[in-house]
């Protein structure tokens, strides 16, 4: 699965994460350093499995919990409309 930003979305690294804009009707979202590793992951071309994989290693979470993690994250940006598959 290939994940990239909506057209029209910016994303800016903050000091707890990354901060999501919709420049189409000015609202924002806050992931994380947790859910921007993921979105990072995401972003750089990795696999939904492959950014689980670098989740469950960088954190105390077994390796089913992180693949959970990781498409709620996806289910949750793409329904606000912010990625596109």
């Amino acid at each position: 699965m290939t994940l990239k930003l909506r057209t029209g979305v910016s994303c800016a690294d903050t000091e707890y994460g990354i901060a999501l804009l919709d420049e189409d009707n000015g609202e924002y979202w806050e992931l994380n350093p947790t859910g921007a590793q993921v979105l990072r992951s995401l972003l750089s071309g990795n696999t939904s499995e492959e950014a689980a994989q670098e989740l469950s290693g960088a954190c105390d979470v077994d390796a089913a919990t992180a693949r959970e993690d990781v498409q709620d994250l996806v289910e949750a940006l793409d329904s606000s409309g912010l990625v596109e598959r």
